[in-house]
């Protein structure tokens, strides 16, 4: 449905938000928002997230690091650098004001100093609401998921959104449900008091293995 009230603002994106409707464009120039609220919605359940020996391999290697919350901006200007994107001016200004009130988060992947990937969403109670990602390098959007999942699970959240699954979320353990399950499980999430943890560097590569292998 498209947009046609009052100008959004990040209140009511985040009223959306514990809805469980969701923001998209049809373009980076269409000026015009409309909200979705999917009849299967697609969640990656934390303690079923796939570390695959491959992303183990790549995280062991150490020639990418993670953190978070240190280049919010350039995350989401990653996502939104393809041909196609549903991230226009109006939404990348949004996300800019919750991030700014302590409402969306990122991570990013860095090797040395240039930004190789990353995942940002948006954060009620103890849901987080998976935006988008990017990746220049291999693996790195994978490895992003990977510490937020390990972020998330340790902060004691319950519910990760993914809005939609693809091949890429399915292989790292995505799954869809009914859309009644999901306000369900929606209701519950963000009632809960969780805190994010602090912007920084991520938690040490060995947690994060052994943390995901004793989950996975």
């Amino acid at each position: 449905m498209r947009d046609e009230g009052p100008k959004i603002s990040p209140e009511l994106l985040l009223a959306a938000y514990r809805a469980g409707v969701f923001p998209m464009s049809e373009g980076r120039d269409d000026p015009e928002v409309f909200w979705v609220d999917p009849r299967q919605r697609g969640i990656l359940p934390l303690d079923a997230f796939r570390m695959s020996r491959s992303l183990r391999k790549t995280i062991r290697r150490g020639h990418l690091h993670a953190t978070t919350d240190l280049a919010f901006d350039r995350v989401v200007e990653g996502c939104a650098a393809r041909e196609e994107t549903w991230i226009n001016a109006t939404i990348f200004d949004l996300y800019a004001q919750l991030h700014a009130q302590g409402h969306a988060h990122s991570v990013e992947i860095w090797q040395d100093e240039a930004l190789v990937g990353g995942v940002y969403g948006v954060v009620i109670g103890g849901a987080f609401f998976g935006e988008s990602m990017f990746s220049t390098v291999t693996d790195a959007s994978k490895m992003a998921l990977a510490y937020l999942v390990d972020r998330l699970r340790t902060q004691g959240f319950t519910l990760f959104d993914t809005q939609f699954v693809t091949d890429h979320l399915l292989s790292l353990g995505a799954v869809e449900i009914p859309r009644s399950a999901y306000h369900a499980a929606l209701a519950d999430a963000v009632l809960r008091r969780v805190d994010y943890g602090p912007a920084g560097m991520m938690a040490p590569v060995q947690d994060v293995i052994q943390r995901s292998t004793q989950t996975s």
